[in-house]
Parts: structure tokens; C-alpha cells; sequence
């Protein structure tokens, strides 16, 4: 143990198992919450627990996205090649355990890894000789190619109906056939505990650091002696294995694979998740995951208008917090602390009521016109709220107006006392 520090690695359980627990406090509570949360009511139904599955998987992609985009700084629009190339590999897997082959379905995930990292690297040898825009427009071009392939090879991909397996026709694991949604969230909870575990670990790696040097400052990294396409290349190939990991848990869960996982929509959609949680921050994709992930599921069975609320959130994020949702969360860290705390907290309270109006009065507005331009065989009379409301009448409009001028001009008087207060708290926090 002694060589061992002096080495300069600390042992596991240095100081016993009581202060490797204080070290991985994150951690603990984390897998905690993930053991507890499909009991906890409204998410202990089969919806609720399909929706959480959801997200683990979602969190596993953003989080493989964020390798290359928040850490090495690659900005890619293909990235759901290796999510739909890696559940391929897993779907295929899959249907030989369905004809005899005798391995858990648990295990499944791994031949969505081996996917993933074959064709990263296999692509990642390409994309990754540049950076910047070409990098960025070249794996736009890739994520066209492969889907256009899904298609042209219907055998491999199974065209427009895609490929199907039964997780349920396997060898059973400790009696776990997969056959509910409790069990198959649970798998999915494991796996997606590892990757960011692992995803976690890499970045502490002397490659994980210098992916951020290279991020940073890749003329600096080559004149230290790094060759920053080679960094390139490993952190397109990590990112690729655990994207494909993504890709076998969403092969587990729906039991399909088709060309939608390939699509250019889905690269969007990790980017967005990256973007709205925050790509410098670890938790960050995390939390735009399980945000995109709730707006996708729960807030498409209220409106039709869900992608443009979508949209409007990704703009008001991506001007007023740049650093996304993890960042907005992480800043109010120094004043947590600070006897101005609470003022901050009271005036972020004030500005919630007009804020709150403004937003009523625009969902309302938004509703109107989404079905009188989309949707008028539906009629006119909308239920919004706790309330219907006639889209063919002057006075919704009228009122939704004014909500949302009111609401915006009350909300804007408010700026004034939210600043004070955490001028406040910042300047107390600098003293502390």
C-alpha cells in the first residue's frame, strides 16, 4: 500500500471502506436512486417505468456524444450511426440467442459496443484526419451514406420494417427473463451505471486530459509531442463504443431495430440533448437527456405542438444559458452557502408570477394557431388547462395577449431585483 501512494495512485479502498464510500458518495447515491425510482408513485407503472428506461438509454448516447463534442471538441452530425450500427449488432445478436445460442439477454449490450467500436474505428479512421467544419460536414456525409445502405442492404438491415428479436426466447439470468418492464429497466439501469462510470473514468485518463488540450488548444498539444489526430481518432473510437452500447439497451427495450436509429434525426437529437444540458459539464447530457426525453413522451401526448415548444426552449436555453442546464444549476454553487441565498431564492420567486402568465398566455396562443393552421377539421373549441376555449372567438385572443404582454413586461421589471440579489450573494460569497 505504502508503494503504492508513493507511486502516486491511491489504493481503492485507501483508508478504509468508510472513505472510499465519502470518495464515491456521487456515486452511491446515484445507484440508490436508480434502485428506488420505479417504485416511486406515478413512475411505478409500466409507462412510467418504460419512460425511465427511455431516458437510461438516452443519458448512455448523450453522454457517448459528449466524449467527442464537450470534451475533444468535435462537433458531429452522425453520431447516431454508431447508436443504430451498435443496436444492429446487438438485434442480430439477439436473434442468435432466439435460434439456440446460450447467452443472457443481459449481455446483450456488449455486441452493441463491439458494434459501435468496430465502425467507429473503422470510420473514426476517416472522419477524424479533420477538424473543425470539415470534421463536422464529413460525418454529416457518413450519416447519410449509412442510411441510405439501410435501405440498399435489406438483408443486413431489414429495409423499412427494420429487425426484430424476443428478449423474452433466451436462457433465463438468476430467473430473470426480461418478460416486464421492471426487469428490463433494471438492466438497463446497470448498464447505463457502468458507462458513465467508465465514460467518467476515461476522462480522468492522461488521454481523457489531453482530449481536453486538444479541445482547447490542438496547436499546443502538437508542440508538446501529441499527435492530435491520434487523440482524435481514440475519443471517436470510445465514443463510437459506447454509443453502440446505447444502441443494444435501445435494441433490448423496443426489440426492433429499423433505419430510424441511423437517421439524421436522432444526430440531432443527441446534439440538442448535449446542448440544453450543458456539454462542459459531466451531468450536463444527462440532464438534457432526461429533459428531451420527458418533452418527446410526455409532452406529445398533450399537444401537437410539442416540436415547436421543443424548439422554442432550445433557443431561450441556447441565449440565455449557454453553459445549458447543468451550467445555470452549477453557478448558483458559490452562493448556495451565502446569507444572501434566500434573497436570491425570494426573487427568483417574484419573478415566477409574471413569468408564469407570460408563458400562459403564449401556450395559449400557440394552441390557437397550431389548430386553426394544422389541425381545423378538429374544430374550433380547444381544452386547455382546466378550461375550453373557442379559437373562433375574438376574446381568447384578446386575453392571451395580454397575458403574454403583461406577463412579459412585469417579468422584464423584475430583472432589476433578481440581479441586486445575487450581486448580493456573489459579492458575500467572494468575502466568505
Amino acid at each position: 500500500m505504502t508503494e503504492s501512494i508513493i507511486a502516486g495512485r491511491r489504493p481503492a479502498f485507501a483508508g478504509g471502506p468508510a472513505a472510499w464510500a465519502s470518495r464515491n458518495g456521487f456515486w452511491l447515491a446515484t445507484a440508490a436512486l436508480l434502485l428506488i425510482l420505479p417504485h416511486v408513485p406515478g413512475l411505478h407503472s409500466d409507462y412510467g417505468r418504460s419512460l425511465l428506461s427511455q431516458m437510461g438509454i438516452a443519458a448512455v448516447f448523450a453522454l457517448s456524444f459528449n466524449v467527442l463534442f464537450g470534451q475533444t471538441g468535435l462537433l458531429s452530425f452522425g453520431h447516431a450511426v454508431y447508436f443504430g450500427l451498435g443496436g444492429y449488432a446487438a438485434i442480430h445478436f439477439m436473434r442468435a440467442i432466439n435460434h439456440g445460442l446460450p447467452v443472457p439477454v443481459f449481455l446483450v449490450p456488449l455486441a452493441g459496443a463491439a458494434g459501435g467500436l468496430l465502425f467507429g474505428a473503422v470510420l473514426g479512421a476517416v472522419t477524424t484526419k479533420k477538424a473543425g467544419t470539415i470534421f463536422a460536414l464529413i460525418t454529416l456525409g457518413v450519416g447519410e451514406l449509412v442510411y441510405a445502405a439501410t435501405f440498399m442492404l435489406p438483408g443486413i438491415f431489414g429495409g423499412e420494417e427494420g429487425i426484430t428479436a424476443s428478449r423474452t426466447r433466451a436462457p433465463a439470468l438468476f430467473g430473470l427473463n426480461f418478460a416486464s418492464q421492471l426487469e428490463v429497466y433494471y438492466a438497463i439501469a446497470t448498464w447505463a451505471m457502468i458507462a458513465a462510470v467508465l465514460m467518467h473514468a476515461f476522462a480522468r485518463t492522461p488521454v481523457g486530459r489531453i482530449c481536453s488540450a486538444v479541445r482547447d488548444n490542438p496547436e499546443r498539444a502538437e508542440f508538446i509531442g501529441y499527435s492530435t489526430r491520434r487523440v482524435r481518432f481514440i475519443a471517436f473510437a470510445v465514443a463510437g463504443m459506447f454509443a453502440g452500447l446505447a444502441g443494444g439497451l435501445h435494441a433490448i427495450n423496443y426489440e426492433i431495430v429499423s433505419a430510424d436509429a441511423v437517421s439524421a434525426q436522432r444526430s440531432g437529437t443527441v446534439l440538442i440533448m448535449a446542448y440544453i444540458g450543458g456539454a462542459g459539464h459531466f451531468v450536463g447530457p444527462v440532464l438534457g437527456a432526461i429533459t428531451l426525453t420527458w418533452l418527446q413522451t410526455g409532452l406529445s401526448s398533450h399537444t401537437s405542438a410539442w416540436l415547436l415548444y421543443l424548439g422554442l426552449f432550445f433557443i431561450v436555453v441556447v441565449l440565455y444559458a449557454p453553459a445549458g442546464l447543468a451550467g445555470l444549476i452549477l453557478m448558483h454553487r458559490a452562493i448556495v452557502r451565502t446569507r444572501a441565498f434566500p434573497a436570491v431564492l425570494a426573487a427568483y420567486a417574484i419573478a415566477l408570477a409574471p413569468a408564469t402568465i407570460m408563458a400562459v398566455g403564449a401556450v395559449v396562443l400557440i394552441e390557437m394557431s397550431y389548430r386553426l393552421a394544422t389541425q381545423p377539421e378538429l374544430g374550433t373549441k380547444i381544452r386547455l388547462l382546466w378550461t375550453t376555449v373557442d379559437a373562433a372567438s375574438p376574446w381568447p385572443w384578446i386575453v392571451a395577449a395580454t397575458m403574454l404582454v403583461t406577463g412579459f413586461g412585469g417579468f422584464r421589471a423584475t430583472w432589476r431585483l433578481v440581479a441586486a440579489a445575487w450581486n448580493r450573494a456573489s459579492a458575500e460569497a467572494v468575502l466568505r
